[in-house]
């Protein structure tokens, strides 16, 4: 590079742009969303080659690459592997705070789902504590059909 980009001043313009789009979950995330909305149930897949079961659920394993098949109802309780808490206010925050993002492992799955964490004090959250999902009343066919995960026993 010439010695041009030395002397070009580093200029930072912050701001935000919307952009409205449409995005289809296809038949796999479909039937995912329809059980959250309609049921308050929670379905993984079951890969064939490898026998785990994937929440959420999806159409290839991510270990094997292999098609799944077989939709597998799970728990709604499940244990957190990780998490993190979240303390600042944001316009793009689902919850106030203080919440926590956290992956949970639900009985009957062998992957971790991502998802948010509030109900209790996040200063006695621990990695192994048990977590329940709580459902919104009026759901519409997301993720967020589940509210967050409240932990038990804190």
């Amino acid at each position: 590079m010439g010695k041009w980009i030395e002397e070009v001043e580093e200029l930072v313009h912050p701001g935000r742009i919307k952009v409205p789009y449409t995005w289809s979950v296809g038949e796999v995330g479909s039937r995912f969303f329809i059980e959250l909305r309609d049921r308050q149930k929670i379905f993984g897949t079951r890969c064939p080659a490898c026998q785990r079961v994937l929440v959420p659920a999806r159409k290839i394993c991510g270990q094997c690459f292999s098609q799944t098949g077989e939709w597998v109802e799970v728990s709604t309780q499940g244990t957190v592997q990780t998490f993190t808490v979240v303390r600042y206010s944001s316009d793009v925050q689902p919850l106030r705070p203080p919440f926590g993002y956290g992956i949970i492992q639900l009985g009957g799955s062998d992957t971790g789902m991502t998802h948010l964490l509030s109900g209790s004090d996040p200063a006695k959250w621990r990695i192994g504590m048990r977590a329940q999902a709580v459902f919104k009343e009026k759901r519409v066919g997301n993720i967020l059909d589940i509210a967050y995960f409240q932990p038990l026993g804190v």
